[in-house]
């Protein structure tokens, strides 16, 4: 869980759309998966979703007596922007459903410098802000969780949820076929921080790890 002290290994599909014979586009570790509709190479506009994994009180002793937490789809909109050609900003807000019915907004700036024609490296600061509604379900402790997990009450707001940094290396083997690695980093604030659930039996110092590989393919069109 976000806040958790424990290290936890998971799959995390990466999906991404574009147009026919454009090269792949920068992508950020952390970006949703999002489809630029209105813009061009410099500006675009488009929706974005990201998926979050439910909270089970079963799977971390930290949790016991504050239960479960569903999984949560976040729905949104994206806005991407290349100041200069190595400088990319990003900002996402996404409403959620099911496990939290509250806005997410993750603001992105990455410096992205290619180095040869194989590798590109990148990295940057990253905010997050999170209204009450999506802070309470997580960081939140309420009467009947407190009597069951010796935790005090904790009434959580809405506000910036965590900032950080984070860093990225892709190596394109063929045009077609890259692998990267990344390290991003998120220190929980505000109320998430405050929190006795993170408090007393987390951090809020977040580290992810990630390797992966991404494989382009063409889809033609049937028309």
């Amino acid at each position: 869980f976000q806040g958790s002290k424990r290290d936890l290994v998971l799959p995390y599909p990466i999906l991404a759309v574009r147009r026919f014979g454009t090269p792949e586009p920068f992508r950020g570790p952390r970006d949703g998966v999002g489809i630029g509709l209105v813009g061009d190479s410099v500006f675009q506009v488009g929706p974005v979703g990201q998926l979050r994994m439910p909270r089970r009180e079963k799977l971390d002793g930290a949790l016991q007596g504050l239960g479960s937490v569903p999984w949560a789809v976040e729905l949104g909109v994206f806005a991407e922007y290349w100041m200069v050609p190595w400088l990319r900003t990003r900002v996402e807000v996404r409403q959620g459903f099911n496990g939290h019915h509250g806005l997410i907004s993750d603001i992105f700036v990455d410096a992205v410098v290619p180095v040869g024609r194989q590798w590109t490296l990148s990295g940057g600061p990253r905010i997050t802000l999170a209204s009450t509604a999506a802070t309470t379900p997580y960081f939140g402790i309420n009467a009947g969780q407190s009597a069951a997990s010796g935790l005090p009450l904790f009434d959580a707001k809405g506000g910036v949820r965590s900032v950080g940094a984070g860093t990225q290396a892709r190596y394109f083997w063929t045009p077609q076929f890259a692998t990267h690695a990344f390290v991003e980093y998120e220190r929980l604030t505000g109320d998430a921080a405050s929190s006795p659930l993170v408090e007393q039996r987390g951090t809020p110092n977040q580290l992810t790890f990630g390797v992966g590989a991404t494989h382009s393919f063409d889809i033609k069109s049937p028309w």
